[in-house]
């Protein structure tokens, strides 16, 4: 249970790093507010298209009698706009991420800076980092939606429906939120999707201990924007942890020691990452 606090003094060690870094606070704001600025775009492009699309996608209505039609389609109208805003919530800081990645790549290498030891680099091309990001993001969004569906299938259970299951939700949001935010910096330290999975499982209560707060404040959009500096900040201070960087600290900055791979890229320590084939299941 101690992880579980530890995870959260990783959300708030971040905050509090970019809150003394005003700099890169500002930063990191700037892939959130262009992001934000999309989605606005996007629903209010929608709320103008939504009953002709609706309209479309309904011919068979057409013939109905007044307030079957107007109810059977508000229904739909309704049903489109929530499961536009459950998708949207969800992939914000996939999104956000990838619109930022240069932004938040050079956050996440500030604070490995600032903590001393290795500065691990990608190494990679910027289009082949967004193409990796773009991929792994949309791998862990197809996760989120099939536990999406699932989770709703239950809710019909009573009292189980009403208790367990939210609580269920919140913590595969979590888990999954954390992995996209300590992405930035497990991917420059050459650890792919397929090895950081496990690595956070292992770690179960420290991931949800930072991943479900975050996810609860998240659901405020405004808020989720302030945040993102934070969270790419103690995300990368929680990689450490996972990785063992921060027995480190205070090496150098930016020297390569033992044990790390080409290009700056740390490769885990026995006992880290396994192979995703040894582990079946995704959180």
């Amino acid at each position: 249970m101690r992880d579980l606090g530890v995870g959260f003094g990783y959300l708030v060690k971040g905050q509090r790093w970019v809150g003394a870094h005003g700099r890169w606070f500002g930063f990191g704001l700037l892939p959130g507010l262009v992001t934000l600025v999309l989605y606005a775009a996007a629903l209010i492009g929608l709320s103008y298209g939504a009953d002709d699309l609706i309209s479309w996608a309904t011919p068979f209505a057409d013939d109905w009698s007044s307030p079957w039609q107007g109810l059977f389609r508000g229904f739909l109208t309704a049903l489109l706009f929530a499961l536009v805003l459950f998708v949207a919530v969800i992939a914000f800081t996939a999104v956000t991420l990838l619109v930022g990645q240069p932004f938040y790549e050079s956050l996440s290498e500030a604070v490995d800076r600032s903590e001393g030891g290795d500065v691990p680099e990608s190494g990679l091309p910027l289009l082949r980092e967004l193409w990796i990001s773009a991929r792994d993001s949309l791998r862990i969004l197809g996760r989120v939606v099939l536990y999406g569906v699932l989770l709703f299938a239950l809710g019909f259970i009573p009292v189980v429906g009403q208790t367990v299951v939210p609580v269920l939700g919140f913590c595969v949001s979590g888990f999954f939120l954390t992995e996209e935010l300590t992405a930035v910096a497990l991917q420059r330290r050459g650890i792919e999707l397929a090895q950081r999975l496990p690595l956070l499982r292992r770690r179960r209560l420290l991931t949800l201990g930072f991943g479900v707060p975050l996810t609860l404040a998240f659901l405020v959009p405004f808020v989720a924007v302030f945040l993102m500096p934070g969270a790419v900040a103690g995300a990368t201070l929680m990689a450490r942890d996972l990785t063992g960087a921060g027995a480190g600290a205070g090496a150098g900055s930016g020297d390569a020691e033992p044990g790390s791979g080409p290009a700056g890229r740390t490769v885990p320590a026995p006992g880290g990452p396994a192979p995703a084939a040894d582990v079946p299941r995704d959180w």
